[in-house]
């Protein structure tokens, strides 16, 4: 009697322990049944801001002379773009670099034999900034007046900028959200299957192009400045259980 009770007993537990291991088996199988998709979100937008700069230089052999005919150069320069409209609350010159030259002596065979003081380059920056972009960038391109009054005068491009790139990001992650969800519901009807909650999701990178632009993405995030008009882009990689 004692043997039969002992069999019984070992006999329920091994069946116990199958149907606990068949149990949680199952549970892991359907724990780890996910799909992942990526949804995409892209906007197209215009930038509010702009950012021009400039400068502008004078040689001298007395730095005293080169100084004050280098300030004389951005009194100019101040001058003419309020003219033209720009505020002086827009306008940032920045401190003067002074650079030391020297001209090379050769002997007759071309051989460098020293050198002697040729005088100072004085270089001056000014930078505007401004949401007035059509103003900004027409005076950008029409700096031929302070050329003739004799002001060595190097332009350089504008950059672009926009002042509500959070709010464009939170906007682009919902809709690559929405973009994400779609692209899960169609993979899980295709197979029979039906969606449930999100397990994990993370955000890819953000970049910024310009618009109709062959500029490649770069892994940390292109961020282009040299475009008024941009194009935005995130990714959403999101698990679903399913």
């Amino acid at each position: 009697m004692n043997r039969y009770i002992g069999t019984l007993i070992i006999s329920v537990s091994i069946i116990l322990a199958v149907f606990i291991a068949a149990t949680a088996y199952k549970y892991r199988f359907k724990s780890a049944q996910t799909i992942t998709v990526t949804g995409l979100s892209e906007k197209d937008f215009v930038s509010n801001e702009i950012v021009w700069s400039g400068t502008f230089t004078r040689h001298g052999l007395d730095i005293k002379v080169a100084y004050t005919a280098l300030k004389s150069d951005e009194a100019e320069i101040k001058r003419y773009l309020n003219e033209k409209g720009i505020a002086d609350s827009n306008i940032v010159f920045s401190s003067v670099d002074v650079q030391r030259t020297n001209q090379d002596r050769y002997d007759e065979n071309g051989k460098v034999i020293g050198s002697t003081f040729s005088g100072y380059n004085l270089t001056g920056t000014f930078k505007i900034d401004s949401q007035n972009i059509d103003l900004v960038e027409k005076v950008s391109r029409e700096i031929t007046g302070l050329l003739e009054k004799g002001i060595e005068l190097n332009s350089i491009s504008p950059n672009y900028y926009y002042s509500h790139l959070n709010e464009l990001k939170i906007d682009l992650l919902a809709n690559a959200a929405t973009d994400a969800k779609q692209r899960a519901i169609s993979i899980a009807k295709n197979s029979g299957a039906s969606l449930g909650k999100i397990k994990k999701a993370s955000m890819g990178v953000f970049q910024i192009t310009g618009k109709n632009s062959n500029e490649d993405y770069s892994y940390g995030g292109a961020f282009n400045t040299t475009s008024k008009e941009k194009t935005a882009s995130i990714t959403l990689k999101v698990d679903y259980l399913v």
